[in-house]
Formats: C-alpha cells, structure tokens, sequence
C-alpha cells in the first residue's frame, strides 16, 4: 500500500517531457524564432534553428546561417547556437542556465509544460519574465526546409565575454 501512495506522490511532481520544436513569438504576435529542445546524456538543451524577418518568413536557419551573436565570444552563428542548456530535472520544472547571445549574459531558467505549450522562465536573482513558446507546425517551416535530427545534436555550450 505504501509504495502506492509513492507512485501516486511521485508523478504528481514529475515534470512533463520539454523536448521538441517550439516557437517563440514577439510581443505582437508575429513569430520570432524556432528552438529544438532535446536531451543529451539526461540534460536537456535549447538550440536556435531557425528565425524569422519582419515579414514573418524564416529568413535564417541552422542549414543557411546568417545572424551573429555578438555577445558571444568569436561572434558565432545566432542559428545551431545552444542558448539553454544544463537542464535537468527538478521536479514540476527543469532548471538550468539560459543565454542572451546578443549581450553574452546568462540567466537562471527554469521550464515546464502548461498544457500543449513550453513556458520558459528567466531569472534574476527573485526578479523574473514567463516567455511562452509553442509547438511548431510545418507551416512554421519554409518549404522543404529539413528537419534536423536532435538525437544527433552534441551540446556546446557557448563562451561569453
């Protein structure tokens, strides 16, 4: 009976599966950029794959890089750059360390699902901001873009100033 009440106990705080493609989106509306959140030897990462120009077309991905980051050293690709990464499972979230890659500062971040979508937080010490991501469809895609296979992805983690 006890190890019931365990089983119980522990998918009550266990944290939903964050991997996948998801889409962030700009204060009005219009899409921003494309993230592959996928596992490496129990961690979870966050990759740039693709983003958006004002028109709301991918204009700049992993495969066709164009963006830098400035506030990274050696100023690489904005796309194929892992800006989330050391996630790991705590529970209700996965907490770890997230990236500005254009001022080369680091955040404490912590995820988690909330229904069919990702919310990622960014923290300051108590201070923080709730960004919400979303699945990607194929629309979100130009076309024939290839998606690129996350369990090849190989962490690397950044260098900032």
């Amino acid at each position: 009976m006890r190890w019931i009440f365990l089983v119980l106990l522990s998918t009550l705080f266990a944290s939903d599966d964050i991997g996948g493609f998801w889409k962030s989106l700009k204060d009005d509306g219009s899409p921003q950029c494309v993230f592959g959140v996928y596992e490496y030897k129990g961690l979870y990462y966050g990759r740039i794959i693709g983003t958006y120009d004002d028109e709301g077309k991918m204009n700049d991905t992993i495969y066709d890089p164009k963006g830098r980051a400035d506030g990274v050293v050696g100023q690489p690709h904005t796309c194929g750059l892992d800006i989330i990464y050391n996630l790991y499972n705590a529970g209700a979230t996965y907490d770890g360390t997230i990236l500005d890659p254009s001022k080369g500062k680091t955040y404490n971040c912590s995820l988690w699902r909330q229904g069919e979508d990702l919310i990622v937080r960014g923290k300051l010490f108590i201070f923080g901001r709730n960004i919400t991501w979303y699945p990607t469809t194929k629309d979100d895609f130009p076309k024939g873009f290839k998606m690129p296979d996350m369990k090849k992805f190989v962490p690397s983690i950044p260098q900032t100033y």
